[in-house]
């Protein structure tokens, strides 16, 4: 069987192969706005086989006192792990995430995708374009729940991934602080969602959704290359909480910087920020 050689996969090839023995899919379809959309959307019709993977049970960890970890961090890894397992997903399984990018949150299939290469697992990509692909690319639907046989999944965290508050205060000259929130967030005019208004001190704004072309399709490596404007420079990535930065470190890999030192995610990101009031704070343009 061919298996997908990139962070993408096409609708074509999940149509194509959706019923292997060892393909899994994660169905990501989310809302911060309502947290049951998601769930709804998938009980209405999904991708045949689909496990739901809900954000804030699945994908995150418990929230900490203070704010520290900001308001999704990272799941224990065992926890992971273990939740990976039981619905059918091992170290062998070739697993495509998907959501739905005509919402305008396209960023959470991302998020798993980046989860799983957290815990090691290499074979693992996302939808391009997402639901709407699917549906037309003539997919078929379902609305059954499966029942997958539990397997194992043995973690391989890839610390390297991760960046830290600290290790983004002590940061080279030469690293390249990335926030992929809309604009007008970064720069502090508006903050519908945490206690303070602005940005990291140093970092660019890079809005995450500047990763997708108008269809919700992923643009190619150089489209990714010039509107990132990092080159070869390390870089750390950070959103409002960890979740809708990682479609800039899968543009990064598309770009050829893979995941690791030079192309990392700051977990907490701005909600752990600001958990710390000696932390500064940037409004306006850099």
């Amino acid at each position: 069987m061919t298996t997908p050689s990139s962070p993408l996969t096409s609708a074509e090839w999940l149509r194509d192969h959706v019923n292997d023995a060892n393909v899994r899919v994660l169905d990501c379809r989310y809302a911060l706005s309502d947290p049951l959309v998601g769930r709804i959307a998938y009980l209405s019709g999904h991708i045949p086989g689909a496990v739901y993977a809900d954000l804030e049970t699945d994908l995150s960890g418990p929230l900490q006192e203070g704010g520290a970890g900001g308001r999704h961090p990272l799941p224990d890894p065992a926890t992971l792990a273990e939740w990976l397992g039981s619905v059918g997903i091992g170290n062998d399984s070739v697993v495509v995430c998907y959501d739905d990018p005509s919402t305008g949150q396209g960023f959470y299939a991302a998020r798993a995708w980046w989860l799983l290469r957290w815990l090691g697992h290499a074979q693992v990509s996302v939808l391009d374009g997402g639901w709407p692909a699917w549906t037309a690319a003539g997919g078929a639907l379902s609305t059954d729940e499966p029942a997958p046989t539990p397997t194992t999944f043995t973690p391989d965290v890839q610390s390297g991934m991760v960046a830290t508050a600290a290790d983004v205060q002590a940061r080279s000259q030469g690293t390249l602080l990335i926030d992929s929130r809309a604009g007008n967030r970064y720069r502090g005019e508006v903050e519908p969602i945490d206690a303070k208004a602005g940005h990291i001190p140093g970092a660019v704004n890079r809005e995450w959704g500047g990763a997708l072309d108008e269809h919700g399709r992923w643009r190619g490596a150089d489209a990714q290359a010039a509107r990132l404007d990092a080159g070869s420079a390390p870089t750390v990535t950070y959103c409002g909480s960890g979740v809708s930065a990682t479609p800039n470190l899968l543009a990064r890999e598309l770009a050829g910087v893979p995941l690791g030192p030079d192309n990392r995610l700051y977990a907490g990101s701005w909600s752990d920020w600001i958990s710390d009031e000696a932390r500064p704070v940037a409004t306006g343009e850099e």
